[in-house]
């Protein structure tokens, strides 16, 4: 039974859904990316609680498709997901430098979330892709580029 509640969401400042099934299926074909998903099992059926994707660039890995169920929030899934993907990638493809992801830069607290997992801000920015059918942003929104830097062990 899960108890846990929302802390995070778009529904405020993104109309419509951010990926529909196409998009996903088209992603999913192409041969650099990875997607992990979390399941639980509850009243006997497997339930997706959570999901993350990876996509394999030629310095880097960038982190998408992360989501967590807004049931299953606040309960640690999020921290476990990442740490997950991060040393997958590092399993699959140790040759890259750095993990890199694009957050919308009116979610400060996913950004402070993030920053907490060894994330920070780069100078760089994005305008939001409206164009790109991933929902028609409520408010002015901006995508601020996060990295973090690939600890290996010599």
């Amino acid at each position: 039974m899960h108890t846990g509640s929302s802390w995070t969401s778009e529904q405020d400042i993104v109309a419509g859904d951010r990926i529909n099934q196409q998009q996903l299926l088209d992603i999913l074909e192409q041969q650099n990316f990875y997607l992990a998903v979390a399941e639980i099992i509850e009243d006997f059926k497997f339930k997706i609680v959570a999901c993350i994707g990876l996509t394999f660039q030629q310095n880097s890995i960038e982190i998408g498709t992360f989501c967590v169920a807004s049931d299953w929030q606040n309960q640690g899934i999020g921290k476990q997901i990442l740490e997950y993907a991060e040393k997958k990638t590092l399993e699959i493809f140790p040759a890259f430098n750095y993990y890199e992801m694009f957050v919308l830069d009116a979610r400060t607290e996913l950004i402070q979330y993030y920053e907490r997992c060894g994330y920070v801000k780069t100078q760089h920015t994005a305008a939001y892709p409206i164009h790109a059918n991933v929902g028609q942003p409520l408010i002015d929104l901006r995508l601020q580029h996060m990295a973090k830097l690939v600890l290996k062990a010599i």
